[in-house]
């Protein structure tokens, strides 16, 4: 429910689905701990478990998902476990993955690096509490 606070008692809300739509632009980080679509443009550093971009996405930032299926504009680094670029999308950074899947088509312009399962960190999110 809407703001009620978590049994950890930080305020977190459960980890659902979160949308962020075409038409909104968010100038600031997006953290989740479960799945994030994004259709709209973010400017700042995108972390969570599963993300989502889709051809009309665009972030202007780091990614840090487990699983990152990218079909827009990324301008950033972009580290994640599985991850997979579709034909429309547009990378400007750099990539760390242990499996990718790259489209024919897609345009991926930064260094690649493969990571083994030994090398891949826990995705771990820092909850700031404001009181």
């Amino acid at each position: 429910m809407l703001g009620t606070k978590s049994k950890t008692g930080h305020g977190a809300h459960s980890s659902g689905l979160s949308i962020i739509a075409a038409d909104v632009v968010i100038s600031g980080h997006v953290r989740s701990t479960g799945e994030v679509q994004i259709d709209g443009c973010v400017e700042g550093d995108v972390m969570c478990s599963t993300l989502s971009l889709g051809t009309s996405g665009r972030i202007k930032g780091h990614i840090t998902a487990e699983q990152a299926k990218l079909g827009g504009e990324v301008d950033g680094s972009v580290s994640a476990r599985d991850l997979t670029i579709d034909s429309a999308a547009r990378i400007s950074g750099d990539l760390s993955y242990t499996t990718v899947n790259i489209a024919a088509g897609a345009q991926v312009d930064g260094k690649m690096t493969h990571r083994t399962q030994d090398d891949t960190p826990a995705l771990k999110l820092v909850t700031h509490d404001a009181g």
